[in-house]
């Protein structure tokens, strides 16, 4: 029921309509029985000032921010927590005071999934990421900050993998860094864990994100991707008897830690899976 009391949330995207948000938070206050309620807004790059400047004035209680104003938000935002400021990117904002606090909950989310879905420690592993965009920023950071031993960038986009090593490392003193594909090999061969964060998976007609020839059963093989749940290169690492983590777990968790900064209540977390479960059928 919405009444002139529900307390309205949000996301911000363009496109939005592929979002799975509204399910997985409406369920959540719905078994909390809170009354309130969360919707996408469609809001193009040209409109996102408006848009952030209206958010106050209508009493919006919280948002979460999706592609491609992660970054552009910022400048419109009055604080940011520790680890937005150093991702240089928010996807969840809290509303305090008048005031809008950009918060970044994806690595954050992808660390609670790896230690309770894959019961995987990330510290003194090392990591190898294919791609160095957004997610892999996000979760890059929040690997580093929970003591990774060391971090490997390959993309295709060389500059883009260089500048996010120089900022992990300034920002964090974990060794990153940048490679060609002649030294993915040996790379993956020294690696624990190996991170698609490329969209390579979300057809099963793309190629893998890396061959193989490079997966190992000592690997713990992770995908940002997550629908599909199992995407192909989650089979092939199946096949080759290496760990697997679908990114279902991560866009789950980013979500309840959202959650409970906006309403200060604790998630109902088999809730939110459960909702999230649905939508992927």
């Amino acid at each position: 029921m919405i009444s002139g009391t529900t307390a309205l949330y949000g996301i911000f995207g363009y496109p939005v309509e592929h979002t799975f948000s509204p399910e997985m938070h409406n369920a959540a206050f719905e078994k909390l029985r809170l009354d309130a309620c969360y919707v996408p807004f469609a809001v193009k790059p040209e409109h996102l000032k408006n848009a952030m400047r209206s958010v106050v004035s209508l009493g919006v209680r919280g948002l979460n921010i999706t592609v491609p104003h992660k970054e552009r938000v910022i400048a419109h935002l009055d604080e940011l927590s520790q680890e937005a400021q150093l991702i240089k990117a928010v996807n969840t904002i809290e509303v305090k005071g008048g005031k809008l606090i950009g918060h970044n909950t994806d690595g954050r989310g992808f660390l609670r999934s790896l230690k309770e879905d894959a019961r995987f420690n990330p510290k003194g592993k090392t990591f190898l990421f294919i791609g160095s965009g957004g997610a892999a920023r996000a979760v890059a950071f929040s690997l580093a900050l929970a003591c990774a031993k060391k971090i490997v960038l390959r993309d295709i986009d060389s500059k883009r993998a260089e500048a996010l090593a120089r900022d992990i490392r300034k920002g964090t003193g974990v060794d990153t860094m940048s490679i060609s594909d002649t030294m993915l090999a040996l790379h993956a061969k020294e690696a624990d864990c190996i991170i698609n964060a490329t969209p390579l998976g979300l057809k099963m007609t793309d190629p893998l994100p890396i061959h193989k020839d490079h997966i190992q059963k000592k690997h713990l093989v992770c995908d940002l991707v997550y629908n599909p749940v199992e995407t192909r290169l989650l089979k092939e690492a199946k096949i080759r008897g290496a760990g697997r983590l679908s990114g279902i777990g991560m866009l789950l968790y980013q979500g309840v830690i959202a959650f409970e900064i906006w309403t200060g209540r604790k998630a109902p977390v088999s809730v939110m899976k459960s909702a999230l479960a649905g939508q992927m059928k």
